[in-house]
């Protein structure tokens, strides 16, 4: 599986290369940007400083995502993989190009086969999915994996687990995929391709929105005829030998893969995760189990409702770190008054179609972390009323004067954490314990 015929040099000394390195035996040699003299680590591993790296003394790299494109060790490197390249590049063709794993018949009924499934089964390779997005791929893939863990699915990549840490004998591997990973993969594709609705985000890694778009759409250009790709309608497709079906709401979901979202116990964002779920089970199995679905427990940190001792409801959406995953959340809540805090460091996304959704709303903002005056200046060019709290718990201190159990009180910050907590979960935790102490 894969191209492992040499040991590759290591660039990163990060979470995905170390879990290769353990895979592959002492002896492994990193490059990384934090190591300013050589060492050897407690496996037997060498750690150089980057501008070490000699790309003649070098015949394979394999990089972690968080390098930006133009990083030296990239530039200067001559052969140089992603993790899925290196696990699942030069793909063979799994199934035949005349049988489509999804067909739309005259009469209009959707017909489901994966003659990729059976031919991945006989070659002892897992069949693979790849979900991505801008927000709800980690709940999709956690989603898929629930409903497909009782055919030997597991799920890795940017959810956490390395691909070197995954069983190379399961059937199925659900992979949660970053637009990093995607720029840097060349050879490796899926065998169905999810992509969840985009919006312009890490800008300071891929330079423009289209360049974030490309790398989204690039699995597309490696797939093969029979490969199912579900994607966002209205994207600038590459060219493509996958069946490509483009989605533009809940309903398209509904009446093409033929489910029913009034037996889903979701809403907002959270019913199109499900529904988009349900569409590949239904394309590989020709089922749809709303029951075990239902049962599935979401992450922290993504609008956990909590109820504080007056029985008013306070929801942490930590996690929502970019543009759109704040505007699911909100107009989630929008048939309440909203105590909305926002705020950090928004990686310079244009944060104008936010203060649009909002202006129309009831509510209250209020402004935290290193973005805080751009939030004042949206909200004054929108006359939306806004509190400049500056921290998270004078926010909640503010918010505890006012709040009713009529209105709600969100943290969705449309913005990363670093300016002033460890990570998103920092944040959420920070946010629940003050609501507990209250």
């Amino acid at each position: 599986m894969g191209t492992k015929q040499l040991k590759p040099v290591l660039f990163g000394y990060g979470l995905t290369t170390r879990a290769i390195a353990r895979q592959l035996g002492e002896g492994c040699i990193f490059f990384d940007d934090k190591c300013n003299e050589p060492y050897t680590d407690n496996k037997g591993n060498r750690i150089y400083p980057s501008s070490m790296f000699d790309p003649d003394k070098s015949q394979l790299e394999v990089t972690t995502p968080s390098l930006k494109p133009d990083h030296p060790l990239l530039q200067k490197a001559k052969h140089v993989l992603s993790e899925y390249d290196y696990f699942l590049g030069n793909k063979p063709l799994l199934c035949p190009p005349t049988v489509p794993i999804i067909q739309n018949t005259d009469d209009g009924d959707v017909r489901t086969q994966h003659p990729a499934m059976e031919a991945s089964r006989e070659r002892k390779t897992p069949f693979t999915i790849w979900i991505s997005g801008t927000n709800g791929k980690t709940t999709t893939t956690q989603m898929l994996t629930h409903l497909l863990e009782k055919r030997g699915a597991v799920s890795g990549g940017n959810i956490g687990t390395p691909l070197a840490e995954l069983d190379p004998d399961a059937p199925l591997w659900v992979l949660e995929t970053s637009s990093f990973t995607l720029h840097h993969t060349q050879t490796a594709s899926p065998n169905i391709y999810l992509l969840l609705p985009i919006t312009p985000d890490h800008l300071d890694w891929h330079g423009t929105p289209e360049a974030y778009e490309a790398d989204k759409l690039k699995p597309l250009i490696t797939m093969k005829e029979g490969e199912l790709a579900l994607v966002p309608k209205g994207l600038n497709l590459p060219r493509t030998h996958a069946y490509v079906v483009e989605y533009d709401s809940n309903d398209f979901l509904c009446r093409y893969f033929d489910l029913d979202a009034a037996q889903l116990n979701y809403r907002g964002a959270f019913l199109q995760d499900a529904l988009l779920s349900l569409s590949i089970t239904r394309v590989l199995f020709d089922e749809t189990d709303y029951t075990l679905l239902n049962t599935f427990k979401r992450d922290a940190h993504r609008q956990e409702e909590i109820y504080d001792s007056r029985n008013r409801l306070w929801v942490n959406d930590s996690k929502a770190t970019n543009l759109d995953a704040a505007i699911q959340a909100i107009k989630g809540y929008s048939d309440q008054y909203i105590h909305l805090i926002l705020g950090g460091d928004d990686k310079g996304v244009d944060l104008t179609p936010l203060f649009e959704l909002l202006q129309p709303l009831k509510l209250t903002l209020y402004s935290i972390g290193a973005n805080s005056e751009k939030l004042k200046a949206l909200s004054e060019q929108f006359n939306i009323d806004l509190k400049e709290a500056v921290t998270l718990d004078n926010a909640v201190r503010l918010i505890d004067k006012v709040h009713t159990q009529k209105s709600v009180a969100l943290l969705s910050p449309a913005a990363a954490s670093f300016d002033q907590f460890k990570s998103y979960r920092h944040r959420g935790e920070t946010f629940v314990s003050l609501v507990n102490a209250l």
